[in-house]
């Protein structure tokens, strides 16, 4: 007995620290969700990396513009000359300018490559937080489950009891047997074990919860009308994730990536036109003071690079089917579990039907069983055997019912709706399309170097 009185007293504590944390107001699976997206580490790395892929596109767009350097040197230097020695300072300056003009548009394919490089990172950021999100409700609902079920067996453990105590009684009045007895006391080990586990599950859905929302759960409530976002049929949902899932876009950005590195590959056989020139300068302490200026062109065309050209078009071109090929198996999995969460609402709310049923049946047996134990005609089996088909159907309606929240948020998610935008999180959305646009400004290096 004195392990279940500390299994009681865990329940209680876990009980009280929910709602020491959360008070008399639920915490919505909304309320979770906000928090989590302004805490949660993978997002905000998935926002770093689209904020670098976005420097690829002004690192690209540099080979199109000029290259402008200044400088300056000095010195001083001794010469023996017929036995006497000669010393003077010199000065030099020099501007140089320095652009490709031609360069059989191989900077515009990476130009082009960086961009769909971008946008391909920003998919990426969007793809982030639904994963995220998504698992967020899976902790979420873990903890309500777990919660749910700690409940329930610890009322399952409080039934025994009595029973086991009411089986005592009935053998200390000679209208019961030593069977019923050991029968009792089995089934509440049994109910002990299963609340142990129950307790120890609740714990760790607790940690991950906390690990994705950066707080303790509180008081949690699983009403939610994100039902709303579910279409009328299953082929709208496809065509919806087919258009707005960010995996779909990302492959398709990853495609134009791939095309642009293609035809990269294939400028590299083309001429290259470049001009340059210098303006300068320079002092002496002897006679030579003077001004240069020179300007000048060069055109390359490649003859032979040992197969590194040939080489680099035909990994080009690989890598270019290859990601259609992964944008195909992308297109496939995003459809598959459409279907599926589709299905798993559909398989939900048919085992919410019947276990609500099973539920209602179950309370009325026991009654009844309980009834006839105490007139003759059961026994204490009877009445732990219909305790148990009780307990495992309200375990059925509770699994059910976590079921069907997550199939729903599943299906947003293969859908592409599970966001921030979509859900009308009060957070400020996680992106990389201001960034993009300010790395675009051409004389922004210039400008810090005056600063």
């Amino acid at each position: 007995m004195g392990f279940r009185v500390k299994l009681v007293a865990s329940a209680l504590a876990l009980a009280l620290a929910a709602v020491s944390v959360g008070g008399a107001q639920a915490q919505s699976i909304t309320q979770a969700l906000t928090i989590a997206y302004d805490h949660a580490p993978d997002l905000q790395a998935a926002l770093l990396s689209a904020k670098s892929a976005a420097e690829n596109v002004a690192l690209a767009q540099a080979g199109k513009r000029p290259q402008i350097n200044a400088s300056i040197s000095g010195g001083h230097g001794w010469s023996l000359v017929g036995g006497s020695v000669t010393e003077g300072d010199s000065l030099s300056t020099e501007l140089t300018y320095g652009q490709v003009i031609f360069d059989n548009f191989k900077t515009d394919a990476q130009i082009e490559a960086a961009r769909a490089g971008a946008e391909a990172a920003e998919y990426q950021i969007r793809d982030t937080e639904q994963t995220v999100l998504l698992a967020v409700v899976d902790a979420y609902m873990s903890v309500l489950n777990g919660r749910q079920l700690v409940a329930l067996r610890q009322e399952n453990v409080s039934f025994f009891q009595a029973q086991l105590q009411s089986a005592k009684d009935r053998l200390d009045v000679g209208e019961g047997t030593r069977i019923d007895v050991a029968q009792a006391e089995a089934r509440l080990s049994q109910g002990d074990a299963s609340y142990r586990a129950a307790v120890s599950s609740l714990e760790i859905s607790q940690a991950t919860f906390q690990r994705y929302v950066g707080a303790a759960p509180q008081n949690l409530d699983a009403s939610h009308n994100y039902g709303r976002l579910i279409p009328a049929s299953l082929q709208a949902a496809i065509s919806a994730a087919e258009t707005d899932h960010p995996a779909i876009l990302l492959s398709k950005a990853t495609i134009r990536a791939a095309q642009a590195n293609t035809d990269t590959a294939q400028a590299a056989f083309g001429p290259t036109a470049s001009i340059n020139g210098s303006i300068g300068s320079s002092w002496k302490d002897s006679p030579g003071d003077g001004f240069n200026a020179s300007v000048g062109f060069r055109i390359s065309i490649p003859l032979y690079n040992g197969g590194a050209i040939g080489a680099n078009v035909r990994k080009a071109n690989i890598e270019q089917i290859k990601s259609e090929v992964t944008a195909m198996s992308t297109y496939d999995k995003i459809r598959e579990a459409v279907i599926s969460a589709w299905a798993g609402i559909q398989s939900a709310d048919a085992q919410i039907s019947a276990a609500n049923a099973a539920v209602s049946a179950g309370r009325t047996v026991l009654d009844g069983v309980i009834q006839e134990r105490d007139l003759g005609t059961r026994t204490t089996l009877d009445v732990l055997n219909a305790q148990a088909e009780l307990t495992t159907a309200r375990e059925s309606l509770i699994n059910a019912s976590t079921n069907k929240v997550m199939a729903t948020f599943s299906l947003l998610s293969a859908m592409g709706h599970l966001t921030a935008t979509d859900l009308a999180l009060n957070v400020q959305v996680k992106s990389a399309v201001q960034y993009n646009q300010a790395v675009d400004d051409v004389w922004q290096e210039l400008r810090t170097v005056a600063d």
